[in-house]
């Protein structure tokens, strides 16, 4: 390699090159190491966040089913206009996609994936296909006679919607909302909408579990802060010994305890605050849900305000209370004031893990306690709607990241200390 040339008088390194350039090289070698370095993390969030986010994205509009498996029924609706019944060559079309479907044995999955926009249209594709051998030429009048359904406009209507690759029938439904047979966007009625009260349940639950998380916190991270070493240490183990127990033990531990039966009814009977006949139901409720994941999130309320409050010198009281200031004003003028970016980082990371806690709300939350993560582990796990699911996380996914950038706005994320 050519070696830069030297003006008189320019500082070198050893081997004659030129100062500035050999620094420059240099940097960029140690550039190229940090990369290699930070490339196995890299890697590893790429494959374990980006891409799940980026296949959730992509499953909440997808709509694959009826395009890939009945494709000629979906050349053939392409020109429909949706004003009559479909001529004979769209029936003729869904007999032969009907009969290389049960070959190939998927015709369920355009059934499903229908039936989660209109209610019956599973039992009439299963209902039809099981009986496909027998249908022969006029195919519109075989498909009449076997069922009636298949002279209703709408059905045609939704087959013919639901050929398009991308929908937003999940994220409509995530709202409660739908399309009607004409393609408008629609409220559900009143006793199907289910998801945006759960929404504001999750948001209220877990802003509740918030506020009581920094109550409790704030004075336990004060003492933490403020008292001799020997006993702050003490005391700091037994705020982390909730990190040193089994999620699922402490949560059981809390059935034991809420029942009606259980630790503090018996309690409350035994002191006669209530009677026997009269013990307070605090499990399998919003109750229990508050009280498990309060207790379980606290810690995490507790470390960063306790980081915070650590740095702010006892010297800044003092001066206030020299200056004429009442103790207690001294305490919401001067020291509160300074452990704003762990009150916010605390608050912040508190209401982001309880919007999107799922096991103790499924083990003590019941019917009212239940958030909407419990929601989209039951599309993923038992209704096997994957693409609802994926809406739902969605949108709770950019709820927190309004809520991060509001935060950003309000606080500065620049400020926020977490230890």
């Amino acid at each position: 390699m050519a070696r830069a040339a030297v003006t008189p008088g320019q500082l070198t390194a050893a081997d004659g090159t030129p100062l500035k350039i050999s620094l420059a090289r240099a940097m960029r070698r140690r550039r190229i190491t940090a990369f290699l370095l930070a490339t196995p993390l890299l890697l590893f969030v790429l494959v374990t966040f980006l891409m799940p986010i980026f296949d959730m994205l992509t499953r909440s509009v997808a709509n694959p089913e009826v395009r890939t498996y009945w494709p000629e029924v979906t050349a053939a609706l392409a020109d429909w206009d949706g004003a009559e019944l479909p001529e004979e060559r769209v029936f003729a079309a869904l007999y032969r996609d009907l009969v290389s479907s049960r070959e190939a044995r998927t015709v369920g999955k355009v059934a499903t994936r229908l039936n989660y926009e209109m209610s019956g249209m599973r039992s009439l594709i299963m209902k039809t296909q099981r009986r496909v051998q027998r249908i022969e030429p006029p195919y519109r009048e075989a498909f009449l006679d076997l069922d009636p359904r298949w002279g209703d406009p709408d059905v045609w209507k939704l087959v013919k919607r639901m050929s398009s690759p991308y929908t937003l029938s999940y994220y409509l439904a995530a709202v409660d909302m739908r399309f009607d047979p004409d393609g408008n966007i629609v409220a559900q009625p009143e006793n199907k909408r289910i998801y945006v009260p759960l929404f504001l349940r999750t948001f209220r639950i877990s802003l509740l579990i918030t506020a009581l998380c920094l109550v409790l916190g704030f004075p336990v991270s004060y003492l933490l802060a403020t008292l001799p070493l020997r006993v702050s240490n003490l005391l700091m183990i037994m705020v982390l010994l909730p990190f040193w127990t089994s999620l699922l033990v402490r949560t059981t531990s809390w059935i034991v305890i809420l029942q009606q039966q259980g630790v503090l009814n018996d309690l409350l009977v035994w002191i006669g605050i209530i009677g026997d006949q009269n013990r307070i139901s605090m499990i399998y409720n919003q109750t229990g849900t508050i009280i498990a994941m309060t207790h379980i999130l606290l810690p995490f309320m507790v470390l960063p305000l306790y980081s915070v409050m650590r740095t702010i010198s006892p010297s800044y009281m003092r001066a206030a209370q020299s200056l004429g200031a009442h103790p207690w004003e001294a305490f919401w003028r001067v020291y509160a004031p300074l452990t704003l970016p762990g009150v916010g980082a605390g608050c912040l990371l508190v209401f982001i893990l309880a919007i999107g806690y799922y096991i103790t709300p499924a083990l003590v939350g019941g019917t009212s306690g239940q958030l909407i993560s419990n929601m989209i582990a039951y599309h993923m796990q038992k209704s096997l709607n994957w693409g609802l699911a994926a809406a739902l996380g969605t949108l709770l996914l950019a709820a927190v990241l309004i809520l991060y950038w509001v935060y950003n706005k309000l606080v500065g994320v620049e400020n926020m200390k977490l230890g």
